[in-house]
């Protein structure tokens, strides 16, 4: 059985992570700020009983970061596969509106939390079974692609988590665990928006398979969901 936690699973694109994996028969820990009000995880509890447990966790608290190891081995007593999924992305900036807090906030969650989280999970994935860390990252964390100042703290958050994955993968590599920067398309969430076109459901299978088939040579890479490498 796999064993597999999830950031930011209590919607989109983490509860979509988490469902599928429930489905394969998978034991997860499903990390959330708020456990109470995750309706849809309670119904998820209760279809899969003891598979799924549901831990409360502020990706932005360095010590809600360091008791999940804790919460994590009770659970799971491995990891197999960890889904840095938790992001904010502030809506409306433009150029005069960026604020430090937007930053700040933007960074703590978006990039410092997956790195600190995968450090404080390591000794766990080292344990996993072909151990696989995937960090949701985006198409607007292109350098190369960047061409307007839109969804800013997003953008530059996202580009420091990237850094982040090939450092990981450079560390974490010889160890056996494969780290990925994945792009999951414009989906249908609601993060995503009404202009949204890629069903979360297609978007979570193409990118668990990605990461589940990678080779170890693979870590550090940057693919979009549907395995297309985006420039850096």
């Amino acid at each position: 059985m796999q064993r597999c936690l999830v950031t930011g699973a209590n919607r989109g694109l983490g509860l979509e992570f988490t469902r599928q994996l429930l489905a394969r028969g998978a034991r997860v820990l499903a990390c959330c700020r708020d456990p109470a009000r995750a309706k849809d995880l309670d119904a998820l509890r209760t279809q899969h009983g003891d598979n799924l447990e549901v831990h409360a966790l502020d990706v932005a608290d360095a010590r809600a970061i360091a008791a999940l190891p804790e919460a994590a081995a009770k659970h799971l007593q491995r990891v197999d596969l960890l889904v840095n999924n938790a992001g904010v992305l502030v809506s409306g900036e433009r150029f005069g509106n960026v604020t430090q807090e937007s930053l700040l906030r933007s960074f703590a969650v978006n990039a410092a939390a997956p790195l600190l989280i995968t450090q404080a999970l390591s000794p766990l994935l080292a344990r996993g079974h072909k151990p696989r860390v995937l960090c949701v990252s985006t198409q607007l964390a292109s350098i190369a692609q960047a061409n307007n100042f839109r969804t800013l703290s997003y953008a530059m958050s996202k580009a420091a988590l990237n850094m982040a994955v090939k450092r990981l993968a450079a560390e974490l590599s010889p160890r056996g665990i494969v780290v990925m920067a994945l792009h999951p398309g414009w989906a249908q969430t609601d993060m995503g928006g009404d202009g949204a076109t890629l069903p979360a459901r297609q978007s979570i299978e193409a990118m668990l398979g990605i990461i589940e088939r990678a080779e170890p040579d693979e870590g550090g890479s940057f693919l979009a969901y549907d395995g297309a490498p985006l420039p850096w």
